[in-house]
């Protein structure tokens, strides 16, 4: 095995997505859901099965591409399923050597509502038996991805920091999940406090301060004081802000190439790409302005994957950016 450049760590998934045609939308106290009629028999256009999905799935294949020796650690099922997630890792030409399969276990499967340009997902997270494996000094890796993890990974993410305390040379990439989300700041001290750079939306970072509130600096500077040295912040059509050395830094979103498709994936594509742009020697404002070309070129396809671009072509769509496509310094 080579040496790793990329790690990412968390829940793969097979997703299913169904896309409906007789649906509505409502707002519910400020909350916009998606309504279908109950008790019914809903029709449905067509399905669409993609395996080899989830967070960290979505960012291993996001660093291949962009030409990073890149791996995952994950759990799969001793099933059909698990097979075809490990193909479709392998033509992504994806380091499995940490794939564990775990017998009598089924991979995790969700169901993704498929309604306009937008997405509900079913999810259920198996509980595996999830063990950090042993790395080889060599093979270290040189940064982990760490994002979305099932409900029982509690104890799991005490040996990821353990890792990280014995190998102080890797740089620590960190896109909670919901679970993770959930298990609050104290039961993660660790996790936060090693991580190099943060990523989550303007909502998750109210959720991780328990704080209501809008402003972004507010917020960066909150989740900055919980150890991230930088701090990302999404916030869909205004684009995205980096809270780095004390200051705020915002991009806009990359200009469509066309009406988005679907939407599945665009924060994966964001985070990940930005990550690798790091790991591939940028600058944190060079890299943030990789990110949402990713995003961009994600939601013109099915799925969280198959928009992800080559360096080649990310390099590309950079040099024909509008002259306003550029960081700016809020504060």
């Amino acid at each position: 095995m080579k040496k790793i450049n990329f790690l990412a760590i968390g829940d793969i998934v097979i997703d299913a997505f169904i896309k409906l045609k007789d649906a509505d939308e409502f707002t519910n106290h400020g909350t916009l859901e998606l309504c279908v009629p109950f008790g019914d028999k809903i029709p449905y256009e067509s399905v669409t099965i993609i395996p080899a999905v989830g967070n960290s799935p979505n960012a291993v294949v996001s660093a291949s591409r962009l030409g990073l020796a890149s791996a995952l650690l994950t759990n799969i099922g001793d099933d059909q399923n698990g097979k075809d997630c490990i193909d479709k890792l392998k033509e992504e030409k994806i380091i499995t050597n940490f794939v564990k399969k775990d017998t009598g276990k089924k991979t995790n499967y969700h169901y993704v509502l498929w309604y306009d340009v937008d997405r509900t997902i079913l999810i259920k997270h198996e509980s595996f038996d999830r063990t950090f494996p042993k790395i080889k000094k060599r093979n270290a890796p040189e940064w982990i991805y760490l994002s979305s993890l099932g409900e029982n990974s509690l104890p799991f993410h005490a040996e990821i920091a353990e890792y990280l305390k014995t190998n102080q040379n890797i740089k620590l990439a960190f896109q909670p999940g919901t679970f993770q989300i959930n298990f609050g700041v104290g039961a993660l001290k660790e996790i936060y406090t090693r991580t190099e750079i943060f990523f989550c939306n303007l909502e998750e970072a109210e959720k991780i301060l328990k704080i209501s509130s809008k402003d972004v600096l507010t917020l960066s500077k909150g989740i900055n004081a919980l150890g991230p040295k930088m701090v990302s912040i999404s916030d869909g059509p205004n684009g995205a802000y980096l809270y780095w050395n004390n200051e705020l830094w915002q991009i806009p979103i990359y200009p469509d190439i066309a009406p988005p498709f679907e939407r599945t994936g665009a924060g994966d594509a964001f985070s990940s790409t930005f990550t690798a742009g790091l790991a591939l020697g940028k600058n944190p404002l060079e890299a943030f302005t990789w990110g949402p070309i990713n995003s961009m070129s994600v939601v013109q396809k099915i799925g969280a994957q198959a928009g992800l671009l080559s360096r080649e072509k990310l390099e590309e769509y950079l040099k024909n950016a509008p002259e306003d496509y550029k960081p700016k310094k809020v504060v």
